[in-house]
């Protein structure tokens, strides 16, 4: 079958409407938007932040997956919904032993190789600190939200505000305050754009998991 003249213009016509309207969604959601950066005390910016917004969502009624992938959780940082369930897939050909001593969700996945055989709810907001009985290295976190709309930030410290957002608060699992606290921020009208100081450290090394998130959530 062969398209007539006019036809093929339609279509090219109708692709350069699609494209059209494609920007000008993109341009009108940057215009409705503004700029949050997080950084720490020298101005780096901050990978994995989260930053909550007073605005409600709904719990998802998918499941969510924290992996274990090379030794390491992924992601590092997995944000949810309070109600909302994870699984914990082992795609290492290795097996692990996962837990935490959070308040939040205390549990305990004992060794194990593919995929538990149920997934885990978390019915509490706060922050779940994961680690690996067998690999001291791995550390990952989980942070439940209370029913609001989190977003987290990339590798340029950036997350996008609506405008109509004046303040939110935020969260970096290297903070130097305590595991589970975050900072309120208020944002300053009439900008677009603001940034964020989080004091931050590295994590300290350690010999157990339980030396460093044991006694201080």
């Amino acid at each position: 079958m062969q398209f007539t003249e006019l036809e093929m213009r339609f279509s090219v016509l109708a692709r350069l409407v699609c494209a059209l309207l494609t920007l000008m969604a993109v341009v009108g959601f940057t215009a409705n938007a503004k700029q949050l950066t997080i950084t720490d005390a020298s101005g780096e910016p901050l990978q994995h932040a989260v930053v909550e917004l007073p605005q409600p969502v709904q719990t998802p009624d998918s499941v969510a997956i924290m992996d274990q992938v090379h030794k390491q959780f992924v992601p590092y940082v997995l944000t949810i919904q309070k109600g909302q369930q994870v699984n914990f897939p082992n795609s290492d050909d290795i097996r692990h032993h996962v837990y935490s001593f959070s308040p939040t969700k205390p549990f305990e996945l004992k060794l194990y190789a593919g995929t538990p055989n149920a997934p885990l709810q978390f019915n509490n907001a706060g922050v779940v600190v994961l680690g690996c009985n067998i690999h001291d290295s791995m550390v990952g976190y989980i942070y439940v939200s209370n029913g609001n709309q989190v977003l987290i930030s990339n590798a340029r410290g950036v997350v996008q505000i609506p405008h109509n957002v004046d303040s939110v608060t935020v969260w970096h699992p290297e903070q130097q305050d305590e595991i589970a606290s975050r900072k309120s921020v208020t944002l300053p009208s009439g900008v677009d754009s603001h940034t964020v100081m989080m004091n931050t450290e590295p994590p300290a090394p350690r010999n157990t998991f339980g030396e460093r998130f044991g006694n201080n959530e």
